[in-house]
């Protein structure tokens, strides 16, 4: 039997190493006091790497693993592992997405009842030796409506908490199915009426991609007078200096939270010491039962990774693609992004066909998901782990024929499918090399997708082209290609404009107001 050698670059809990320890083929080396240059030295020669956020796998630690085959994060985050790289070098990284659920669900709701009887305030006051019980008068939560902003996996574990204590559950998520709400007792509202709606806000998002704050100022004046805010997810999702003015003025009742935008916060932060504000330091994840099911699930995937199992949670390729995959990878999350910004509505159903293989098909439907989901609110969207974030959210996809042009033989499309209508988007890679997006619609083109692109759809009548050259010089936006597809059967035509900077909503609005317009869209495509 092979042995496989396992490098342990972080403290790892007593579960996950009694794991390994039963485990016959493998050996391990205990480097969670290493330094970093022991780090180097001993990664060379093993076969796995077991970390968790103190050790950073950057180009220099993966140039030194001669042998490496698995990262296993024991935790949900990855950014200290240099995924780009690791991925062209075949070597699979997976985190644990799961472990944590119940422990922050059940986080959540410790602070959202802490701040409903002022529990700490209260704690502290007796402590201090007063017995003072009318200063502490708190809220029932039977009766009131919980509004969840964010309804991935925990924010459903919340509500069906919520549901045991007799509130009625309300929940924005634009990239959720009315279907998931209906299986989860769930109505799914507009954000704006989740705020004007909910007694208390609970949230389970993550940042907008500008990083500015979802909850600010103009949303929580929206909320109902008294209203309450639980931050277990990300500190960034809440402006607080906008939630301390709302507590001062009396329209937010109180706060918790267990994160910030900056951990440890700084002495001044708006939210801290205030009378009115729980405060914990980042205890989401922080039980027995929680580490124990960090340690074991990366320990399990490390070991299906090396045994050649499945692996449940790994986040990058589990194989190295060469210059065309990569190519149509690039090509398929450009489809992707494409769908995304022009479907009108949540995109429900996407088919893909490709021409050529049926592996091909298999690569874009990888990367037309990723593209589809990113900047949804989901975390960690890679080209292993977007099919199962598809079918969680209620996208259904499946395989077709005939659904684009067969000008092409590597001809590669997707058609979404939103409420009362469908889109075709198509594409090739020339020379095994070059993405190129020829079909959107009824419309032929021949356009490279990528960088800031806008997409306009206009009545195909004279001086729209000079008319839209020229609001783009007057806000200084200059134009690196244009491709135009024009359709006789609809008399529209389709522009897709690549630029070298992204247009300001100022400009987005004055493309729009030009008459011929019909929509005007940009899209930030990325590569694979």
């Amino acid at each position: 039997m092979s042995t496989y050698s396992i490098l342990i670059a972080d403290s790892l809990g007593k579960a996950g190493l009694d794991e390994l320890a039963s485990a016959s083929d493998v050996s391990i080396i205990d480097g969670s006091s290493f330094d970093t240059a022991a780090k180097l030295e001993a990664i060379a020669d093993v076969d796995a790497l077991i970390i968790r956020s103190g050790t950073t796998v950057d180009k220099e630690m993966l140039e030194a693993a001669q042998q490496l085959k698995v990262i296993g994060r024991a935790g949900v985050g990855v950014d200290n592992v240099d995924l780009p790289e690791a991925t062209k070098r075949g070597v699979m990284v997976a985190n644990t997405p799961r472990a944590n659920t119940i422990a922050t669900a059940e986080q959540t709701f410790a602070l959202l009842l802490a701040a409903t009887r002022r529990t700490a305030a209260a704690h502290g006051s007796l402590a201090a030796g007063k017995w003072d019980r009318k200063s502490f008068t708190g809220v029932d939560l039977a009766g009131r409506t919980l509004g969840v902003i964010g309804f991935g996996r925990i924010g459903r574990e919340v509500a069906r908490r919520a549901k045991a204590f007799d509130m009625r559950v309300v929940a924005y998520d634009p990239f959720v199915s009315e279907v998931v709400g209906r299986d989860h007792s769930v109505e799914l509202l507009e954000l704006d009426d989740v705020l004007a709606t909910a007694d208390v806000i609970t949230l389970h998002s993550v940042p907008p991609a500008d990083g500015s704050a979802l909850i600010g100022t103009d949303e929580i004046a929206k909320m109902r007078p008294g209203g309450i805010i639980v931050n277990a997810a990300r500190g960034q999702l809440l402006d607080a200096a906008a939630a301390r003015e709302a507590l001062d003025s009396g329209q937010l009742l109180s706060v918790a939270i267990d994160v910030f935008d900056v951990e440890p916060p700084p002495a001044d932060h708006p939210l801290l010491g205030h009378e009115r504000v729980v405060h914990t330091p980042h205890l989401g994840a922080s039980t027995v039962e929680a580490q124990r099911d960090v340690s074991l699930q990366v320990v399990e995937e490390v070991l299906a990774g090396l045994r050649g199992e499945p692996m449940k949670f790994c986040v990058n390729l589990p194989f190295v693609f060469g210059a065309e995959t990569e190519a149509q990878l690039e090509l398929g999350v450009a489809m992707g992004q494409i769908q995304q910004a022009m479907a009108p509505g949540r995109i429900e159903r996407i088919e893909f066909e490709a021409t050529e293989d049926s592996e091909l098909v298999t690569v874009l439907a990888a990367g037309v998901l990723s593209g589809v989901l990113a900047g949804t609110g989901v975390e960690s969207v890679n080209f292993v782990n977007a099919p199962a974030i598809a079918r969680e959210h209620g996208i259904e996809t499946s395989q077709s024929r005939g659904i684009g042009s067969r000008d092409y033989p590597n001809l590669m499309s997707c058609r979404v499918h939103w409420d009362g209508g469908s889109r075709v988007v198509s594409g090739v890679v020339f020379g095994g090399k070059e993405p190129r997006v020829v079909q959107v619609s009824d419309y032929h083109l021949d356009a490279r997708p990528s960088g800031v692109v806008l997409l306009l759809l206009n009545e195909d009548v004279p001086g729209v082209v000079g008319r839209v050259g020229t609001v783009l010089g007057e806000f200084d936006l200059n134009i690196a290609e244009w491709r135009l597809g024009r359709s006789d059967e609809t008399g529209m035509a389709l522009s897709f404009t690549n630029l070298d900077n992204i247009p300001s909503a100022e400009a987005l609005a004055a493309l729009r107001e030009i008459d011929a317009v019909r929509k005007a869209e940009v899209v930030v495509l990325t590569s694979a």
